[in-house]
């Protein structure tokens, strides 16, 4: 190992980072994987005077559709909206290409929610956060 070279810590990465550090992943995943076809997708909930109260943020590659991000706010709960979001961005992912959807959740949010849309545990990390589980969750679209 040449001694010249130095790793120290960053704060917060840098864009000069993200671009060499994420880039070179992202070729070397390439070369391995082949072209992913990244798309984002978006869904967003807004109530009555234009303001934003929930949504869906998903990724789709290689085939996947990645869920990021699922939230309806709390006085909107269990009127459908989730389902609704899900319902809408699993077929828009479908129909740009993506024939499975994956994500992880948390005990306390609502694996059973996802489960009654056919989802599956695939994976789980007991004690993330202490005293409750974090599930990875799979579907074929």
């Amino acid at each position: 190992m040449n001694t010249d070279y130095r790793i120290l810590p960053a704060e917060k990465p840098s864009d000069e980072m993200w671009q060499i550090i994420g880039g070179g992943i992202g070729q070397y995943n390439q070369q391995h994987g082949g072209p992913e076809g990244f798309q984002h997708l978006c869904f967003a909930l807004y109530d009555p005077d234009g303001k934003v109260v929930g949504g869906l943020i998903g990724e789709i590659y290689w085939g996947w559709f990645y869920i990021n991000l699922l939230f309806v706010s709390e006085n909107l709960r269990g009127q459908g909206y989730g389902h609704q979001l899900l319902t809408l961005a699993e077929e828009e992912a479908h129909i740009r290409g993506a024939t499975n959807a994956f994500f992880d959740t948390f005990s306390f949010q609502a694996p059973e929610f996802y489960k009654q849309h056919g989802y599956r545990v695939f994976g789980e990390l007991k004690d993330f956060p202490p005293g409750h589980t974090r599930y990875y969750m799979t579907k074929q679209l």
